[in-house]
């Protein structure tokens, strides 16, 4: 059986960030101190958030697509046959088409 990580009940004036982290009141007034002090933006680090570039490199572009039911239907069924994702056919797809 897998492991469930329960959620702690929060207490009044807890909130939880995105990461998870849970945020006392205690906790806020100490932030704003640092911030009404001043702090140094240049030694914070960038987080880039999100899945990671395709290329390694540059941030991947969105395409969206309409098909017919029976299309998708029958690239999901590929997909699912393959163990690969809609997204990953669809690029192999698209290009074979831009290099034929």
């Amino acid at each position: 059986m897998a492991n469930v990580k329960k959620n702690r009940k929060l207490k009044d004036g807890e909130w939880v960030t995105r990461g998870g982290t849970v945020v006392t009141p205690e906790m806020e007034e100490r932030w704003s101190k640092e911030f009404e002090e001043g702090f140094d933006l240049s030694t914070w680090t960038t987080v880039r958030v999100g899945r990671p570039p395709l290329d390694g490199v540059r941030v991947s572009e969105r395409i969206t697509i309409r098909v017919p039911p029976d299309l998708y239907d029958a690239a999901k069924a590929k997909a699912e046959k393959e163990k690969r994702s809609i997204s990953n056919l669809t690029r192999e797809a698209l290009q074979r088409y831009v290099e034929g």
